[in-house]
């Protein structure tokens, strides 16, 4: 088993930050032994956009979202969060 290396103490977030950016994790943590967790009161942060869209497209977005009873905003969400994730998977492959 390797032994593992002590965290240092950080004077705040950002010197922190700039350890982990040139350290691997696992010189000082041993992931086999994680648990996954459950954070039930998360709430992610959100920041509000405003975007232009041509009125086809946000025609048809607000048509499917209707079809689909949800509000055209949240499909949209939807549509980018897959779109993204996909493109992430993507450049994981490269």
């Amino acid at each position: 088993m390797k032994k593992l290396k002590n965290i240092p103490d950080f004077k705040n977030d950002e010197e922190e930050a700039e350890f982990w950016d040139t350290h691997s994790t696992t010189d000082y943590i041993d992931w086999s032994k994680a648990e996954k967790t459950i954070f039930p009161n998360l709430k992610l942060s959100t920041e509000s956009i405003s975007m232009r869209l041509p009125a086809p497209l946000l025609a048809h977005i607000k048509s499917q979202a209707n079809e689909k009873g949800v509000p055209y905003q949240s499909l949209m969400k939807v549509y980018l969060s897959e779109k993204v994730d996909e493109q992430l998977k993507l450049s994981l492959h490269r």
